[in-house]
């Protein structure tokens, strides 16, 4: 399996937001694979250590770098980064996300969330999809939310946003698979990452591990468009999908994060960053 997944997604992967969590899981499990990584990520320190651990394993390369997904010059920063390495696989799992009232955060945090979760994607797709569909082989994995599938209060922006993730990787999961190139969007439910916790939610359902949901997303690599890792999360989509009016299911999600977090806001750190 290892084999043929390097021969069809190698040798190179490409994670941003590598650092932790999610991000930090899919490198651990294409590590695993034999794939050589690239790691990119806004905070050196923690990059450095895990790529400390994964460069152990025998047989692969890893390279790293801090570079902050939403800033200007994304385009020209990865195409400098990768110059002389075949990426065949691109995992962007970075996001920014913080919890409070729309209007009561200022504009800048809002459209900084759109440049990581929107834009950065748009970018990487774009600049190292032209590269695999030119080989006819290789692989995009947008980390998305089950946010995304219904307007989300107290987290409006970053639900949005993870709704654009989703439908760009349905479009480009059709687009290019007539060209070798396999798309799909990892709609996580609550995950157990840093920046989950550091938000401290109060109750709700019980997260996911984030190997679990790489391991989910690499699985159903090349299968779909769309895949929800864990039994309940595919469930609950289902009911919120089919048996209630999508205003309903809207209210819940809102009353669901209301109390998970009260009025108060809280920051929560950026997935990998």
């Amino acid at each position: 399996m290892s084999e043929a997944f390097r021969a069809r997604y190698g040798p190179w992967a490409l994670v941003a937001g590598a650092s932790e969590g999610i991000g930090a899981a899919f490198a651990e499990e294409l590590a695993a694979r034999g794939v050589h990584l690239l790691l990119i990520a806004r905070r050196p320190g923690p990059l450095e250590a895990l790529a400390g651990r994964l460069r152990d394993r025998v047989g692969i390369e890893v390279r790293t770098a801090s570079l902050d997904l939403g800033g200007p010059g994304l385009d020209d920063a990865v195409r400098a980064l990768t110059r002389g390495l075949t990426v065949g696989l691109v995992v962007y799992n970075a996001a920014d996300s913080f919890v409070g009232e729309f209007l009561d955060r200022p504009l800048g945090e809002h459209l900084r969330t759109v440049d990581v979760n929107c834009r950065g994607p748009v970018v990487l797709a774009h600049v190292l999809g032209k590269e695999m569909a030119a080989r006819g082989r290789g692989g995009i994995v947008l980390v998305s939310s089950m946010a995304g599938f219904q307007g989300s209060a107290l987290v409006a922006t970053y639900a949005a946003t993870k709704g654009f993730d989703t439908v760009l990787a349905e479009g480009l999961w059709d687009e290019l698979r007539g060209r070798g190139v396999d798309v799909l969007a990892c709609c996580a439910g609550a995950t157990r990452t840093p920046g989950y916790e550091a938000s401290q939610p109060r109750g709700g359902v019980r997260p996911m591990a984030p190997a679990a949901v790489a391991a989910d997303a690499l699985a159903a690599l090349g299968r779909g468009p769309t895949t929800i890792p864990g039994m309940t999360n595919r469930v609950a989509r289902l009911v919120m999908r089919h048996l209630m009016p999508r205003r309903v299911a809207v209210r819940i999600m809102g009353t669901t994060t209301r109390r998970m977090y009260g009025l108060a806001v809280k920051k929560m750190t950026p997935a990998g960053s």
